[in-house]
């Protein structure tokens, strides 16, 4: 019966280094993972300008290509209003002509 004791102790006593053991790992995983977690994020906040800087770049080249297409259609839209007011300048001096030789006759 001492002997059954005696192994019942010992087993006890080493199932406690065992948790211990395991506690002790745990934590070091624990403490592990925060590191890597704190790592991770000084690296995210290291290249947050970077990624800044090339949201901006690419936002300034979407607005750049905006302004030059609606300069361009804004171009063509005076091009055609200055073509139109010629052709009714035009015509308008014909009508005007015309009327004055109406009225002198």
């Amino acid at each position: 019966m001492e002997n059954t004791l005696k192994r019942l102790l010992t087993v006890e006593m080493e199932a406690e280094q065992r948790v211990a053991q395991a506690q002790t790992e745990r934590e070091q995983i624990i403490q592990q993972a925060l590191q890597s977690a704190h790592q991770a994020e000084q690296a995210f906040q290291a290249k947050l300008p970077e990624l800044q800087a090339n949201w901006v770049a690419k936002a300034e080249a979407r607005a750049d290509q905006a302004i030059a297409e609606l300069s361009k259609r804004y171009e063509e839209k005076q091009q055609h209003l200055r073509q139109l007011a010629e052709e009714n300048q035009a015509n308008a001096l014909t009508v005007a002509i015309h009327l004055f030789m109406q009225v002198e006759q």
